[in-house]
């Protein structure tokens, strides 16, 4: 336990234990009634005998004698003081008027004598004012050193109880071979330096947010041993110029004391971008710093032991100088994982997981594509959460479906309430997108149909690719755009009208189709890249792409992209036509069930109906009914899912 923390628990109580005493002893002293006598009145109560008891205590530096003492009538609480000169004949003649009389008698020593009492009265006062004032000065001092403390490097050093290793870091078997080399130069340097060997100064890790860059870092530090230091780009960047600068030469000294060591940029993209770049011309805390940065990786030469590895989503915005060969002349790419990565990701945050034997991780692996190992663990976390909220001993398949939904598309809008025009219309635009997905070739598999509202989607289709790949096919991508399309004509075939609820399909189809025509040459105008992403540094996005095209040109890039869109649709409506039953009995199923499976979607496809396991099954207002009847709480609230699973339980 940190002694700061006992420190701060033990002081409190010590300080009521001593307010109490205070109180106690300021309430005794104002109990007490002192009579102040004069030297006549003492001798007349001597001379009558009524004193029963008497203290002489001598006061040298006051020069006098304090004589306290009772009376026969008076109370516990009560007594006498007096004052009297400090002469020898004063206390004789009390003495001998009290002679006759038997009292008992207290003389005490002249405290002020004492070497103890001298000290306390005298220098004490001086230790007191003189500690205040250094504690004082010393706190102003800190004050100081603190608004001074720009220079000194924000590094964090990581504690060895939270060690990573690469057994905590599930999939990239290839980026890890890629790393290896690092550590075993930072175990054994004198291996690689005997045969001229240089290891490279800088890693640079590019991916996407949350595939494990900076735990990829951690591990490497953990499997060699060494200290890891950790610090963010924006740690370096300051509002006054050169704090940057000094920050990297404090980090690099720190660094080299403690050699072999791994240093790891978070972001280096917030500091490491190219110079001079923007509308405004360039930043001069941060070139400053991205200056001193480059000369400290150039400084220390390949027997100091000092690695340094970086992650960063944007890569193409970083300086070359930082990429040339001496400083980040290793770059490893850190992508999403693939399916068989997923899996082992998944093991990894199951470890602490509680789940039913129903869960198969090898199939939520199947249906997760393009969930990058952040995404993962916070499925399994949303539905561990899901669990504990319904009181479950495990999670179930029914946390892992609810929790991808949660994922994909937010937390359902139980709340929400459509009319039953807009829920039919709902409907028919998912079973749009659904029959094009079964009738389409090259289309991705319908894996799960909903019209529950998530998020900004009244409902939604999700479509899984049958297999991962890294291509895509003109055609594949023409089937995608059509099955985006597949909702608008579905809502115009049934209605006879159209909604707004395909503003997102299009805004997706659009973007296909423009990217076919300008970037893949998949168009009448050739394969000819007509745009591409420059990655401008300060730049909006409108800006980021480079034109190589004239005014004529643009005219014939949207006649293409508009020719690729109408073909689209009018295929799209050419199969809704033909298929305008299976539509509809998709739709009377959604708007019976809400939700439908794969499983449910193949049986309505080959047998017309549902299972027969699922024919049996209630409507979502039949088991609201029947909940209402048993009592079951907040069964308003539940989906179709939840009520089966509380009946159950009610069971």
């Amino acid at each position: 336990m940190n002694k700061n923390t006992v420190k701060k628990g033990v002081l409190p109580y010590l300080f009521l234990v001593l307010l109490i005493f205070g109180v106690y002893y300021l309430f005794s002293v104002l109990n007490q009634k002192v009579n102040v006598f004069t030297y006549n009145e003492l001798m007349e109560v001597l001379d009558n005998g009524t004193v029963t008891e008497m203290s002489i205590t001598p006061k040298s530096r006051a020069v006098v004698y304090e004589i306290t003492g009772k009376l026969k009538d008076y109370q516990e609480n009560e007594h006498f003081f007096i004052r009297v000169p400090l002469t020898d004949s004063v206390v004789k003649n009390i003495l001998e008027a009290g002679s006759e009389n038997e009292f008992k008698l207290t003389t005490n020593p002249d405290p002020e004598s004492s070497s103890f009492w001298l000290i306390i009265v005298n220098v004490l006062p001086m230790i007191l004012i003189i500690g205040v004032g250094f504690f004082l000065l010393t706190r102003q001092m800190n004050g100081a050193n603190r608004s001074m403390d720009f220079g000194k490097s924000r590094a964090r050093l990581s504690n060895d109880t939270n060690k990573v290793t690469f057994k905590d870091v599930a999939g990239l078997k290839e980026e890890k071979e890629e790393v290896s080399e690092l550590i075993d130069f930072l175990k054994n340097p004198k291996k690689f330096t005997k045969l001229g060997a240089r290891i490279p100064k800088g890693v640079l890790l590019v991916g996407p947010p949350g595939t494990g860059k900076t735990l990829l870092a951690k591990a490497v530090a953990g499997e060699a041993n060494v200290p890891f230091y950790f610090i963010s780009g924006s740690d370096f960047v300051e509002l006054f110029v050169g704090v940057g600068a000094s920050r990297v030469r404090d980090m690099f000294k720190q660094a080299k004391h403690t050699a072999p060591c791994l240093i790891f940029i978070d972001e280096i993209d917030a500091v490491g971008r190219q110079r001079g770049t923007g509308l405004g011309g360039g930043h001069d805390e941060r070139e400053q710093t991205l200056n001193q940065l480059l000369t400290e990786m150039d400084g220390f030469g390949v027997n100091e032991g000092i690695i340094i590895m970086a992650a960063t989503n944007r890569a193409d915005v970083l300086d070359p100088a930082l990429l040339r060969p001496g400083r980040f002349d290793r770059q490893v790419t850190v992508d999403l994982p693939d399916v068989r990565e997923r899996e082992e990701i998944l093991k990894v945050h199951a470890r602490n997981k509680v789940l039913a034997p129903s869960v198969k991780l090898e199939y939520l692996a199947k249906r997760t594509p393009g969930f990058s190992g952040a995404a993962l663990e916070n499925l399994l976390n949303e539905a561990a959460l899901l669990a504990v909220r319904r009181n479950k001993d495990a999670i179930t398949m029914s946390e892992i479906d609810e929790a991808t939904d949660r994922v994909i598309g937010g937390p359902a809008k139980l709340s929400r309430k459509y009319t039953d025009h807009e829920k039919e219309v709902v409907a028919y635009h998912e079973a749009g997108h659904a029959v094009l997905g079964i009738k389409l070739p090259n289309a991705d598999d319908v894996q799960k149909i909903t019209i529950i509202p998530r998020g900004q989607a009244g409902g939604y289709t999700l479509m899984m690719p049958k297999e991962e790949t890294y291509l895509a096919t003109k055609s594949e991508l023409l089937e995608r755009i059509t099955g985006l399309l597949g909702g608008r004509v579905s809502e115009e075939i049934r209605f006879k009208e159209v909604t707004t609820g395909a503003h997102n399909d299009f805004e997706k189809a659009t973007k296909i189709a423009r990217a076919m025509v300008t970037e893949y040459g998949m168009s009448d105008l050739g394969p000819v890249q007509l745009e591409q992403q420059e990655g401008g540094v300060f730049l909006g996005r409108d800006y980021n792409k480079s034109k190589n095209f004239s005014n004529e040109v643009a005219h014939e890039i949207d006649q293409e992209v508009r020719k690729i869109i109408d073909e689209c649709y009018k295929k799209a409506t050419k199969i809704l036509k033909e298929n305008q039953d299976l539509v509809k009995l998709i739709a009377d199923a959604l708007l019976e069930y809400e939700t439908i499976t794969k499983e449910q979607i193949d049986s309505l496809v080959e047998t017309g109906h549902m299972p027969e396991e699922d024919a049996k099954v209630d409507t979502l207002a039949e088991l609201k009914a029947k909940a209402k009847e048993k009592g079951i709480k907040g069964y308003t609230k539940m989906t179709k899912e939840e009520l089966e699973e509380a009946m159950k339980e009610n069971e």
